[in-house]
């Protein structure tokens, strides 16, 4: 099969298109011939990428962990599933991963694709919106009339987390910058903030929950607007090794789950949640994707790369 697999270049890492052996589900595993898959830019300088779980130095990873697809083969032992069935979801990040025409996942990591999407905008969804439903509900434990902070509200995964808040009956306060804030008031925000004109904590008194997605200065400024009995989650990967303990309370990685993705294509079916694609690249060029999406003509949501039709 056709893969992009992770090479150590003279330049630094790139992305490189070559021709593997198809795996092969195991016990318990799941084959998908994937369709679309999902870019996160930053992956390819992830510990997961870069090491096996016993720690070692793991090489030629194919990355993105979330795609669309269809079921091809199933191990001993899968039930629930079916030849054929369309699927979206995400696998696990020291498994090779979705840009490429095959990859392996577990039942309990994909659901059924949501009928109203196409395979490249399903592929968008699977850990954008397991984080921001994550993040919110089971880490922030988030109630009906409470107030939320969510910085990059336009993001891949601020998107979700605005629109879900919102579906919660939340006072939902984004930042963006000046050209998606009438993006972010029509997904469902109350207030937005362009974070590059105003300073966020002049405008949003108290709040009960901050979600973060940036990270650094913005991250620590977030606690003086937290009232006393708040709580701060945060995605941003420059706090995973911090010393700080109420930083390392803060930081959460998604996780798979199935309940969850059937939630969200219930919602997006229903018309009640939305993705959004910004760009889509072919497989042999996912390498400008993995590059911050540098060249492409890119708006709010997230690049996906587009396997096969």
């Amino acid at each position: 099969m056709k893969a992009m697999q992770l090479r150590d270049a003279a330049g630094g890492m790139t992305l490189a298109e070559v021709d593997i052996p198809q795996p092969v589900p195991g016990p318990g595993e799941v084959l998908v011939q994937v369709r679309a898959a999902g870019v996160i830019h930053t992956e390819l300088g992830w510990y997961p990428t870069t090491h096996t779980k016993t720690g070692e130095t793991r090489l030629d990873a194919v990355p993105g962990h979330e795609f669309s697809g269809v079921v091809t083969a199933m191990g001993e032992g899968v039930t629930g599933i079916d030849v054929g069935q369309e699927i979206y979801g995400m696998n696990d990040w020291f498994a090779d991963g979705a840009t490429a025409e095959y990859c392996l996942t577990l039942p309990g990591s994909i659901a059924a694709k949501p009928k109203s999407l196409t395979h490249i905008e399903a592929a968008s969804v699977p850990i954008s919106a397991l984080t921001a439903w994550q993040g919110l509900f089971d880490r922030a434990k988030l109630q009906a009339g409470e107030r939320v902070l969510i910085h990059g509200g336009a993001g891949a995964v601020g998107i979700f987390a605005v629109q879900l808040a919102r579906s919660r009956g939340a006072h939902v306060i984004a930042t963006a910058s000046e050209h998606n804030l009438s993006f972010v008031s029509g997904l469902g925000a109350d207030e937005v903030i362009d974070y590059r004109k105003e300073r966020f904590e002049d405008r949003v008194g108290k709040v009960d929950i901050v979600f973060d997605t940036v990270g650094g200065e913005t991250l620590q400024r977030s606690w003086d607007v937290l009232r006393s009995e708040g709580r701060i989650v945060t995605i941003a990967s420059d706090v995973e090794g911090a010393d700080d303990p109420k930083l390392k309370a803060a930081f959460f990685i998604v996780e798979p789950n199935r309940d969850q993705l059937n939630e969200v294509a219930r919602m997006l079916d229903a018309g009640s949640l939305r993705t959004y694609v910004g760009a889509t690249v072919p497989l042999e060029r996912a390498e400008e994707a993995y590059a911050g999406g540098r060249g492409l003509k890119s708006g709010p949501g997230k690049v996906v790369v587009v396997v096969s039709a």
